[in-house]
């Protein structure tokens, strides 16, 4: 069951790497274009500042999402590392965080929700392109979605910290300046 889930969750992240991707190229070269068009020729496209700011509320809370998955996430970790490592504490910081997030992204998943429904219900469109108005609002509630299924995925221990899709390891630096001041002090004693 396990490595079902695991799946789903790596195929959920491809599909949001992908629409984040394009939201990220459209936004750009929307904007140069407007750009040039703009200084360039003295004219402009009527749509060009409508269509990037829903783009990029895709890919900001897409890449929020993402960012769950890997554990980039904002933290503070000055309390964290005066305990063991590995050691009871920091585990229970661990599902501290990852308990926090799972209520914050139930926040976003239900509260927006309300917020798409709701404005489902308004007869609202953008002026430009003439698309409903909920469409801004609905990559929180399916952002919020996907961070509460990561965050329960992390907190039944099914994902792992270390098994990263999106990110870099994190290289702890633990240590190292007393490590190297350490060094420093052999070399020059012999």
């Amino acid at each position: 069951m396990a490595k079902i889930l695991r799946d789903i969750d790596r195929a959920v992240h491809k599909i949001l790497r992908y629409i984040a991707n394009i939201s990220l190229v459209a936004m750009v070269l929307i904007l140069t274009y407007t750009v040039v068009l703009r200084y360039v020729f003295n004219t402009g496209l009527a749509w060009a500042e409508e269509v990037p700011r829903l783009l990029v509320a895709v890919f900001v809370f897409l890449a929020c999402a993402m960012g769950v998955r890997d554990h980039v996430h904002i933290s503070v970790s000055f309390v964290y590392n005066l305990f063991r490592k590995n050691g009871k504490m920091q585990k229970a910081l661990i599902f501290l965080g990852d308990f926090v997030v799972l209520v914050c992204g139930a926040f976003m998943f239900y509260y927006g929700g309300l917020r798409v429904l709701k404005m489902m219900s308004l007869s609202g469109v953008q002026p430009m392109t003439g698309l409903p108005n909920w469409v801004q609002y609905i990559a929180v509630p399916f952002a919020g979605l996907i961070i509460v299924y990561d965050s329960l995925l992390f907190l039944f221990g099914v994902i792992k910290p270390d098994d990263l899709m999106h990110a870099e390891p994190e290289v702890d630096y633990t240590g190292q300046v007393e490590r190297e001041r350490k060094k420093k002090a052999g070399d020059a004693s012999t």
